[in-house]
């Protein structure tokens, strides 16, 4: 490919320079090879402009810039942020106008919801990827696990999956779009046929900073799609709404309480599942639902996965079928024993999370709610308290320990938890999480439920620079002899 064909819709380029053939598209410099384009983006630690000299040095064809440096080969642009997925989409191929790309956006759900919809997608015949927390699955099977950085991945990461995915003949991929991604420009223009707003509560505040920055990063993804689905029993998502209604994005309102475009009612939550009936207010056609997960949250989030494929042409009769048929998703209300207690696992690790989790399962424990949570190293300190308030709120017994410290001190996350306990709550703390799970196993009667709270699916630990092997499933697997 030609420079001048790469940046035909972004700059104009010399003719000179413009005839040059190049072999690649990164922002990592350590990625620079002969021939490549290296974009120069200013980050919070690191400014690639400090390496544009150095990457013609390497060999790079050119480098884009945002702030005029003087050199040759250089093609200075307004936004290099913006620029990149733009040229990262030309370079390998456009995907997006072959794969349909759908995206999920919000705090708590996007997993369930990008979940559900695949597997949906795939029990109506199609191929379909998936990108997010859990991994990447091109259409074939889980091929790539993040193990441990962000849900969305790094713009190039991004669009070479998208064109390995168009590749293998893969038909949709769900995204999950995290706010981080879109705030930093992750996604090329009209990217999304489809998108869709869980809900907004506090989290990634030591990102955004503000509650008001958080949301106009989620909002970014409404800039970005051709129809949406919201959930307007959040205040963010009524907000959501109004903001796709003023700027011509057609978009269809789920709820649990009326008053939507679709819309359920008799809901009746079981140990292992949830029974609904929902409305299609404007076809005026209602559809009993038997679904895999329980609470009332997946029931909102099972409504969502289904207006977001009717979104994309299937019918509801067909959608339905296939919700009846489909499996749970990996650390979401994941069940790991069951027997004279019940051990489940959850990836809840907001006060908003864990109110939703423990609130469902408080009236479905015979005994004893047992919880064990810890909060993060090096993220939103301000949440903490909040969330040992909310977790001794719902729970018999509590079990603080760490999630990830990564650089921070354990026991700092776990005292900031603590001041939001109030006195007389029954807690005991462990700074060694295996520890935590083998004292809550060890105390586990009849009737009780022990609720693993903050790591879901994921199976490591970030302690230091280091990404440790840490899962919880076979942490219980192993003690009651099945490993």
């Amino acid at each position: 490919m030609k420079i001048s064909e790469l940046f035909k819709q972004t700059a104009d380029i010399p003719e000179e320079l413009g005839e040059k053939m190049i072999e690649g598209v990164t922002s990592d410099s350590r990625e620079v090879q002969k021939d490549y384009v290296f974009v120069c983006i200013e980050g919070e630690n690191f400014d690639g402009h400090s390496m544009a000299k150095k990457a013609l040095e390497l060999g790079a064809a050119a480098v884009v810039t945002q702030k005029k440096l003087g050199l040759e080969q250089e093609i200075n642009v307004l936004n290099t942020r913006e620029v990149y997925p733009e040229l990262l989409s030309v370079f390998y191929g456009s995907p997006e106008k072959t794969l349909n790309i759908c995206a999920v956006t919000g705090t708590n759900g996007k997993t369930t919801i990008a979940g559900i919809c695949a597997q949906l997608t795939r029990l109506m015949g199609h191929r379909t990827g998936i990108i997010g927390t859990l991994g990447t699955d091109t259409g074939s099977g889980l091929k790539y696990s993040h193990d441990g950085p962000p849900t969305t991945p790094e713009p190039r990461k991004l669009y070479s999956l998208f064109e390995e995915m168009v590749s293998e003949g893969t038909e949709y991929c769900f995204v999950e779009a995290s706010s981080q991604a879109l705030a930093q420009h992750r996604f090329a223009k009209n990217c999304f046929n489809a998108a869709a707003f869980t809900n907004l509560t506090r989290d990634h505040l030591d990102y955004h900073k503000t509650m008001e920055n958080y949301f106009a990063a989620k909002l970014m993804l409404f800039d970005n799609c051709k129809q949406a689905v919201v959930n307007i029993d959040d205040e963010y998502g009524e907000k959501t709404a109004e903001y796709c209604r003023k700027n011509g994005v057609p978009v269809k309102t789920v709820s649990l309480k009326g008053n939507a475009d679709f819309y359920t009612e008799l809901v009746k939550i079981y140990p292992d599942r949830a029974e609904f009936i929902f409305t299609d207010s404007a076809a005026k056609k209602s559809y009993p639902v038997r679904f895999a997960l329980t609470g009332e949250y997946n029931v909102i989030n099972a409504l969502t996965a289904v207006v977001m494929c009717s979104l994309l042409g299937f019918h509801t009769d067909e959608i339905v079928s296939a919700l009846e048929r489909i499996r749970g998703v990996s650390g979401r209300l994941e069940t790991l024993y069951s027997g004279e207690f019940t051990v489940i696992r959850d990836y809840a690790h907001t006060e908003d999370g864990l109110e939703k989790l423990l609130s469902t399962l408080k009236p479905l424990t015979k005994n004893r709610l047992i919880c064990l949570f810890g909060a993060a190293g090096e993220r939103d300190a301000g949440k903490r308290p909040d969330m040992g308030k909310t977790a001794a709120k719902y729970s018999d017994m509590l079990i603080v320990t760490t999630d990830s410290p990564r650089h921070e001190d354990p026991q700092q996350t776990i005292d900031d938890v603590v001041r939001g306990i109030p006195s007389g709550t029954l807690y005991e703390e462990y700074t060694d999480r295996e520890r935590a799970v083998v004292r809550a196993l060890e105390i586990a009667e009849k009737g009780d439920i022990v609720a693993l709270c903050g790591k879901g699916h994921e199976d490591y630990q970030a302690i230091g620079d280091e990404y440790l092997h840490f899962d919880e499933k076979e942490i219980v697997d192993k003690y009651f002899g099945v490993l």
